[in-house]
């Protein structure tokens, strides 16, 4: 069982910066691939970013590609997105992710999600 509690949301004018954060419970936080998914008001749930157990290997939506970094820290049983050059269409709320699979496509864990607003 693993527990997520993001935080680090908020309201940002365009092309401004935000570093989201993910803790984990458990002592098992390694053995799982983590990501960041996204929903905007009206639309479905995106994917946005993973990274692999090791922190090894990241992987981005093309619409954040170049703008948001994924990375980990398993002693601290964190995980943070970076997210700079923000766009209105960045709008949404946020949400961390835990999965036993390398890709992280339909993962076993949620948090409760962040909300960020990207004001134009």
């Amino acid at each position: 069982q693993v527990q997520l509690v993001e935080s680090g949301g908020g309201l940002v004018q365009a092309g401004g910066s935000l570093t989201l954060s993910c803790a984990a419970s458990g002592r098992t936080f390694s053995s799982y691939s983590m990501g960041w998914f996204r929903q905007a008001p009206g639309k479905e749930r995106e994917f946005v970013s993973s990274i692999s157990r090791s922190g090894g290997i990241t992987r981005y939506a093309d619409s954040v590609k170049g703008r948001f970094t994924i990375s980990r820290d398993n002693a601290k049983n964190t995980v943070l997105l970076q997210m700079n050059s923000l766009k209105p269409e960045d709008t949404a709320v946020y949400y961390c992710a835990a999965d036993t699979s390398p890709l992280v496509v339909r993962p076993d864990y949620w948090g409760q999600g962040t909300q960020v607003t990207v004001s134009s």
